[in-house]
């Protein structure tokens, strides 16, 4: 192995330059809105203390079964009786071992519940397709939902009760800022529920592999002051608004006519379609395509005319035939869907 100056070993420079270049790189990686080491919530709190206790255990492990060996091997001035070393053996490699191993496990197996506690009233039903998600709000005392999609909406410093479902294959829910993952089977529910403490706009993930698309499976996890949630709820609630003139009419009157509402719903239209995503208000989501487009009118025309490439096997079909102001008026209806 050679080092920066060609020596057969690192030079003292060199190799503080790997050391401080490796440790930049792994630090740069704990931040960031999809980090689980940047708890925003109660859950992944307490997962990342858990992390950390694990991490120093471990690093003081290392250093000291480092030293023990260097220890052996550099000083030989004496030896140990049989018994002596046998009793080393049965402290060092099985007691201490089971001692802080089955600690961890049990302190990791009493944060579980914590995840399952019941909610403060709000329901929040996921259902994942591939490769996009169903999301219908249950408000407390509810018993029909207001539907959404791609975008998990949440009050601060309340607890959310999530009721996971899959159409199609396993997928997993993961939003690693905010708590643990649980998996969603076809034909059964599962259960998790998320304490977010802290305001802003998370990352959340599809954690199984899923299909083709998989890697773009994505959504955003808004999380919001509670008098902002509820207004934002009962806005969310409401139908789509209509447009007048201009663009926006004709995106409406282009998007009936293409048949888009068979498979998608905005309410207060002849569009009841629910084989893809509702699109009543999709023009206030944080992202278009479970997390593959911003909501700009450019990316809306994009989506549309290149469903295919952005997502493969998507089962949305690329509207390429539609000419570039057919396009921007169908982005502009959608755009303003707020």
């Amino acid at each position: 192995m050679r080092g920066c100056d060609g020596t057969l070993w690192p030079s003292l420079p060199c190799s503080r330059f790997l050391l401080s270049s490796s440790a930049l790189l792994a630090l740069s990686s704990c931040g960031g809105r999809q980090s689980a080491l940047s708890p925003a919530g109660e859950d992944a709190a307490a997962i990342g203390t858990l992390f950390w206790v694990t991490l120093a255990i471990a690093v003081v492990l290392f250093i000291a079964m480092n030293a023990l060996f260097v220890f052996a091997i550099r000083t030989r001035t004496f030896t140990l009786d049989p018994e002596t070393a046998r009793w080393i053996l049965v402290l060092g490699g099985i007691v201490l071992p089971t001692v802080v191993v089955g600690g961890l496990l049990v302190w990791g197996l009493s944060l579980l519940p914590d995840q399952r506690q019941p909610g403060d009233g709000l329901r929040v039903r996921v259902v994942a397709e591939q490769w996009w998600w169903r999301v219908e709000y249950f408000p407390e005392g509810a018993e029909e939902p207001i539907v959404s999609a791609n975008e998990i909406r949440f009050p601060a410093g309340q607890r959310t009760e999530l009721v996971l479902g899959s159409d199609d294959v396993i997928h997993s829910l993961w939003i690693p800022a905010l708590g643990g993952k649980m998996d969603m089977f076809p034909g059964r529910e599962t259960f998790i529920s998320l304490r977010p403490t802290e305001p802003g706009i998370y990352r959340g993930q599809c954690a199984e592999f899923c299909g083709a698309s998989h890697a773009w499976m994505a959504f955003e996890a808004v999380v919001m002051e509670p008098d902002a949630f509820d207004a934002w709820l009962a806005a969310e609630a409401e139908d789509a608004a209509e447009p007048v003139e201009g663009a926006a009419a004709r995106g409406r009157d282009l998007f009936l006519a293409e048949g888009c509402g068979a498979c998608h719903a905005i309410r207060g239209t002849d569009a009841i379609g629910q084989v893809g995503p509702d699109l009543t208000h999709v023009g206030s989501r944080e992202s278009l395509g479970a997390g593959r487009l911003g909501v700009t009118l450019d990316d809306f025309a994009t989506w549309i005319a290149h469903t295919d490439d952005l997502k493969p096997e998507v089962e949305m079909p690329a509207y390429d035939h539609l000419t570039d102001a057919e396009l921007a008026d169908l982005a502009a209806y959608l755009g303003g869907l707020e």
